[in-house]
């Protein structure tokens, strides 16, 4: 979270994103607003507090907060495009009950303490009836204290980290969860003969921390040894004394659970001091940014990702890369798959619900039950999960080539 269409059986190309996303302003139509009454819990996450403000105007005001600019700007960008574009599909079509979607997008300039800035002002001030985001669990799990105390429903479209959903019984999400990615990783490391691994992850990260402490308990469980583990922090700029150190415990593989934005630079340093054995990673690296960042050094190197595909011949895939290279003069990845998910769940939900508060939004959110979307079906768990199946893809050149490919049974998760 390079970019590329995912293919579950072929060879997928990489294209870019051009446009940024745009920010709209607050409507003078009062909104729905995102409260409602006597939350009832649908597990044992902690309940949303309510204020039983009205639903009134002609306008279902819709807020967003994305990484826009700062380190990991495309994942933010090509997601809000994916969610624009499901929304202005859902207007064109009519609306909610009569009532059009207002998008306000805010830019957390992809730091945490700024996406709580931002959601507060998007359900404190601006009284959004639902908050979509965000990409990086770290800014999720920010946004998602302040979602919970509002009792606005939030749904994330590719935060994986476990603990994003554990926020409460107003948080959602549309994308796997990195323990599952995680094992899909040590699986496969396992199945490709590399019977031992080392481990490389940004210290400051709650993704890759959750995500390498997931990948070693699942691989050493599968008879796998964990050679050594080094740290470094998203903004280092030189990593060759980790990756010095790394090497010499002589590892079949190392496990970069981070960041396109930093794995450029860490594959061409392994490179230029010998570390020869493949990297492995997960989502993170999915971004147009990776393979130009990194040169040639990540050639052969592995990373899990997320269900989608244009070679399954489904017409809504079909549909959605069509509308989506028309309307932004580029294919789209994984992330703005994603984003079109979220946004598309979370208008299916607003249809189905019985009230369009905070209570009964939630709870046409919770009742998603084999929605059809473009990553995947999706149902949504009694913890505000989706359970789906993964990818693992194998950079070839300019490419991304989907080599295998992993249901939650075939791991028992």
């Amino acid at each position: 979270m390079r970019n590329r269409i995912m293919g579950l059986f072929a060879i997928s190309a990489i294209t870019t994103f051009t446009l940024a996303g745009c920010k709209d302003t607050p409507a003078s139509n009062a909104p729905v607003t995102g409260n409602g009454t006597n939350a009832v819990s649908t597990s044992s996450r902690p309940v949303a507090a309510e204020n039983g403000n009205p639903v009134t105007g002609n306008e279902i005001l819709v807020g967003e907060y994305a990484s826009l600019t700062g380190d990991t700007a495309t994942f933010g960008k090509g997601t809000h495009n994916g969610i624009q574009m499901a929304i202005d599909e859902a207007n064109d079509a009519g609306g909610i009950s009569g009532k059009k979607i207002r998008l306000l997008t805010e830019d957390d300039a992809s730091k945490p303490e700024q996406a709580q800035t931002v959601v507060t002002k998007l359900c404190a001030d601006d009284k959004v009836a639902v908050v979509l985001g965000e990409v990086a669990s770290t800014r999720s799990i920010r946004g998602a204290s302040i979602c919970q105390k509002y009792g606005v429903p939030m749904i994330s479209p590719s935060s994986t980290n476990p603990e994003v959903t554990k926020g409460g019984d107003c948080i959602f999400r549309v994308c796997f969860t990195d323990d599952f990615q995680a094992a899909v990783a040590a699986h496969y490391a396992w199945d490709a003969g590399w019977k031992t691994a080392a481990i490389f992850k940004d210290i400051k990260s709650d993704y890759a921390k959750g995500f390498a402490e997931n990948f070693s308990a699942e691989y050493t469980k599968l008879g796998g040894k964990i050679t050594g583990e080094q740290s470094y922090q998203g903004s280092d700029t030189d990593f060759k004394a980790q990756l010095n150190t790394l090497k010499g415990q002589d590892p079949s593989c190392v496990m970069v659970p981070g960041y396109y934005s930093e794995m450029g630079t860490i594959a061409r340093q392994a490179k230029e001091i010998g570390l020869k054995v493949p990297l492995l990673g997960g989502d993170g690296w999915d971004s147009p940014q990776l393979i130009p960042g990194a040169g040639t050094a990540l050639e052969d190197c592995v990373f899990t990702d997320h269900y989608f595909s244009t070679e399954l011949k489904d017409k809504g895939i079909e549909d959605f890369v069509a509308g989506f290279t028309k309307k932004y003069g580029a294919a789209p990845d994984a992330l703005a798959a994603l984003g079109y998910d979220a946004a598309k769940l979370m208008i299916d939900a607003l249809k189905r619900a019985k009230t369009l508060d905070g209570k009964g939004i939630r709870a046409a959110i919770a009742e998603t039950k084999d929605f059809a979307g473009v990553s995947g079906t999706i149902t949504i768990d009694a913890n505000g999960n989706a359970r789906k199946s993964a990818l693992v893809m194998q950079i070839k050149g300019k490419d991304f080539k989907v080599i295998k490919s992993y249901t939650p049974e075939q791991i028992g998760k």
